[in-house]
């Protein structure tokens, strides 16, 4: 029996263990940074297979796996841990029972899967050379991302860590399946808050006042110019505002409209430039208006990009683990991930796990209150994080 097949074997056995472990997770979320159940929840288990957790923040910590030669190279898996303030709506046996907070982006399964990937290499220790790191990662879902937060406390350090994998669940490829992209994969993002402050007044008089709210639909509408005419084309880039707020009334202009969005690209260079761009926008259209305007951009997570030799090398081998018929290619991904910030560090490859089943209705986004995933994937994760991690070590 080969490698690919042990592993398989290995994880089909603890389906059982890793269904449970996952609906536990599912049941009992908690927001970023306040995963104190969930960290000794991750505890518990890991001692049921002789590790002791190493905590570097409130709720954060590592083990590390020791194969033959110890030292001679460290890479390492991350999980997620952290939940969304969402009302779940699904109904079913392991429904959050922390209402208004869900597993809306499945951290539960990336948990249960290093979780069930930890199990399989304990077990094959013999199989390997080096260390293999499994991070438990609080506060993806929040600013300033607690990826960051470990790194400055050292995660990837003592001994230092060369590579890192990280697994996302994906609702749009079907269970069983994963996908894989070299090179650029997700964007930066930030946040843009923006409040015009005018002179409010009765609807009826306006020329009594100054009027935030138009002022406010110019400086949207301009807004759009900076990436269809500030941005190279070849450069993905996503401006929308989500969000405004004037309080006023049928017959009421607003003293203020507040107004919040999100900015998001490929490029530290571009990225920087577009920020002074916003607020030049935003100030000069208020300027000529006779109002004033505050404006933040606040800087979020960089872009993730894919090492390219490693990430070829991961489907590579996911082809080798799952067959080539379950291993797809991504297209450039413009939602945000605070595991770009290992990916600023060291070489990284972030890809994702196929959770959809469209016979029995597991069809929702991320993010949503009807998100749920085909738990065959917990299985598939699992044994392929353990797979990947070893044929990286022999590689």
């Amino acid at each position: 029996m080969n490698l690919a097949e042990r592993i398989h074997e290995l994880s089909v056995n603890q389906q059982t263990d890793l269904q449970a472990t996952r609906r536990h997770l599912h049941s009992h979320p908690e927001l970023s940074f306040k995963e104190f159940e969930t960290t000794k929840y991750i505890a518990n288990k890991l001692k049921e297979t002789g590790f002791d957790l190493q905590q570097i923040t409130e709720t954060g910590g590592f083990i590390d796996i020791h194969g033959k030669n110890p030292s001679k190279r460290v890479i390492a898996l991350r999980g997620d841990i952290d939940a969304l303030p969402i009302f779940e709506k699904n109904e079913n046996d392991y429904t959050s029972q922390n209402k208004g907070v869900m597993h809306a982006c499945g951290h539960d399964v990336h948990t249960t899967c290093v979780l069930g990937a930890i199990q399989i290499l304990n077990q094959l220790k013999d199989e390997f050379e080096g260390t293999i790191r499994c991070i438990f990662q609080p506060g993806e879902e929040k600013l300033p991302g607690g990826a960051s937060i470990m790194i400055k406390n050292g995660v990837l350090k003592n001994p230092n860590v060369e590579k890192i994998f990280g697994q996302h669940v994906m609702p749009l490829i079907d269970v069983g399946k994963v996908g894989f992209r070299s090179g650029l994969y997700m964007a930066s993002a930030d946040e843009i808050y923006i409040k015009v402050i005018g002179k409010g007044g009765h609807g009826a008089h306006p020329h009594m006042n100054i009027d935030p709210v138009v002022i406010s639909a110019q400086i949207i509408t301009e807004l759009q110019t900076i990436v269809s005419r500030h941005a190279k084309p070849s450069m993905p880039s996503v401006l929308s505002i989500g969000k405004v707020i004037a309080e006023g009334a049928t017959n009421v202009i607003p003293n203020e409209v507040n107004m919040e969005g999100t900015f998001r690209t490929f490029d530290e260079e571009w990225r920087m430039r577009a920020h002074g761009i916003i607020k030049k926008i935003c100030n000069d259209i208020a300027e000529m208006h006779g109002a004033k305007c505050e404006v933040e951009v606040r800087k979020g997570y960089p872009f993730l990009k894919n090492n390219t030799e490693l990430s070829d090398n991961a489907k590579n081998w996911a082809i080798e683990y799952l067959g080539e018929e379950n291993v797809e290619d991504l297209e450039i991904w413009p939602a945000g991930e605070d595991f770009a910030y290992f990916s600023q560090e060291i070489p990284a490859c972030f890809y994702r796990l196929g959770i959809r089943n469209e016979q029995r209705g597991i069809t929702s986004m991320l993010h949503t209150p009807t998100f749920d995933i085909d738990e065959e994937a917990l299985k598939v994760g699992a044994g392929l994080m353990a797979y990947l991690a070893i044929r990286e070590l022999n590689s």
